[in-house]
């Protein structure tokens, strides 16, 4: 039973993860399956446009709504930016104060785990990977490397995306 591998934390030990803040996340689909676009495959010619909206699945579209009323249901959280990929998906999240009102601030971790929870009930069935990526962005110049990432990632994806 010791035998069994050890995950690695993905979480710094002693940060708080509902201190007012910006976070650049990605979450990934389960195996990678590339659930959020319509057919991605090499046989498909994709210009080279930044509306990649286009290109949703059913499921994309499930969570670009998702995505787009997080501030509904947390009010201090807000996305600035985000990117539908074919597997994952890109959000810079914004963690607010509420102008000094003191209420019960959601941490990352709870904002992102119910994003991801309605989107599977949506769905039908679990369609994320355990956890997610998060980078907490430190300086503007940092902010604005991230916020170019995201908008250029689309024109990179890989050709060897699994199809579902």
């Amino acid at each position: 039973m010791n035998d069994l591998q050890k995950r690695k934390p993905i979480r710094l030990d002693e940060y708080d993860y509902s201190a007012a803040g910006a976070y650049f996340v990605t979450i990934c689909v389960n195996k990678r399956y590339a659930l959020l676009w319509e057919n991605v495959g090499a046989d498909i010619i994709r210009p080279l446009t930044t509306d990649f909206d286009n290109y949703l699945s059913e499921y994309g579209e499930i969570v670009k709504k998702a995505i787009e009323n997080i501030s509904l249901y947390h009010p201090t959280a807000e996305v600035k930016k985000y990117c539908i990929m074919p597997d994952h998906i890109h959000l810079i999240v914004f963690l607010n104060c509420n102008n000094g009102r003191i209420i019960s601030a959601p941490t990352l971790s709870t904002v992102i785990g119910s994003m991801k929870r309605w989107v599977s009930k949506q769905v039908g069935f679990p369609i994320w990977q355990k956890s997610f990526y998060d980078t907490i962005i430190r300086n503007e110049k940092m902010y604005l490397e991230i916020w170019k990432y995201i908008d250029e990632n689309p024109l990179h994806v890989d050709e060897d995306i699994i199809e579902y």
